[in-house]
C-alpha cells in the first residue's frame, strides 16, 4: 500500500483527478478501449468535477460504478445519478456508461444480464474506491448477507444486503476489485484514517477494505 497525505481535501481532489487522468491516458496508449470504475457517495464528487473537463479520448472509455444502491436514477440515493450529473458531463460526456442498475424489484432479477455486460470490461483499467468508517469498500460491508461470496467467490458481481443499508446493493466482488490494473482509494477525516490503520491489521471479513489495500494508493486529507 502506498499512502499519500495532503494538507487539505481540496488539493487532494485536484491532485487525485490529475493522477486518474494520467492513469487513463497511459492505459489508452496500449488499449483500444479502457474501463474506469468509480464509487458513488459524496466524497468523489469534486474529483469528478475536475476530471470531467480533462481532455481525454473519452469516447474510448467505459465508465462503471464499483457499486450501486438498488434504486432508480430519479432517487437522490442513486450513484448512477451522481455520475450523470458530475462525471459524465463536459468532455467526459463522450464516455460510455456501463450500468449496474436495471428496472426490476431486486438486484437478483437482473444480476445475470448486468454481469454479462461487465465481463468484457475486465480487468478494470483504472479504479477509484472509497472506504466507510466501518471499513467497507464498494458495497462489501462487514456482516453483509453475501460477505463471503463477495470476498471469496468466483462471481464478478454480487447482490448484497447489509445491516444499516436501507436498500439492497449490487457490488463488484473483491475478485474484480483486486484485479484492477491501477487502483486508488480516497478517504477524508480522522475517523476514516483511524479505520484505515485498524483495517491494516484485520482480516477482510472483519474489514473488507483490507482485501484491496495491497497494491493500492491511498489518498488522505484531514478535512
Amino acid at each position: 500500500m502506498d499512502f499519500k497525505e495532503y494538507p487539505d481535501a481540496d488539493l487532494m481532489m485536484i491532485d487525485l483527478a490529475n493522477q486518474l487522468a494520467g492513469d487513463l491516458e497511459n492505459a489508452l496508449l496500449t488499449h483500444d478501449r479502457v474501463s474506469f470504475a468509480v464509487p458513488g457517495g459524496t466524497t468523489p464528487g469534486p474529483v469528478f468535477d475536475t476530471l470531467s473537463a480533462v481532455d481525454l479520448d473519452w469516447d474510448r472509455i467505459d465508465v462503471l460504478l464499483t457499486d450501486e444502491r438498488w434504486v432508480p436514477e430519479t432517487s437522490d440515493r442513486s450513484n448512477t445519478r451522481l455520475l450523470r450529473e458530475r462525471l459524465l458531463v463536459d468532455k467526459a460526456e463522450a464516455a460510455t456508461l456501463i450500468p449496474l442498475y436495471a428496472d426490476a424489484p431486486t438486484p437478483e432479477d437482473k444480476l445475470p444480464s448486468l454481469a454479462a455486460a461487465l465481463d468484457p470490461m475486465l480487468p478494470i483499467s483504472v479504479m477509484l474506491l472509497g472506504m466507510g468508517a466501518d471499513m467497507h469498500t464498494a458495497s462489501i460491508f462487514p456482516e453483509a448477507d453475501q460477505l463471503d461470496a463477495a470476498l471469496n467467490g468466483a462471481d464478478n458481481l454480487v447482490a448484497m444486503r447489509a445491516p444499516g443499508a436501507p436498500e439492497p446493493r449490487i457490488t463488484l466482488s473483491a475478485k474484480v476489485l483486486k484485479g484492477a490494473m491501477c487502483r486508488h482509494i480516497v478517504i477524508i477525516g480522522d475517523e476514516k484514517r483511524a479505520a484505515l490503520d485498524k483495517a491494516r491489521h484485520l482480516k477482510p471479513h472483519e474489514a473488507p477494505v483490507a482485501a484491496v489495500l495491497s497494491g493500492s494508493t491511498v489518498h488522505w486529507a484531514r478535512n
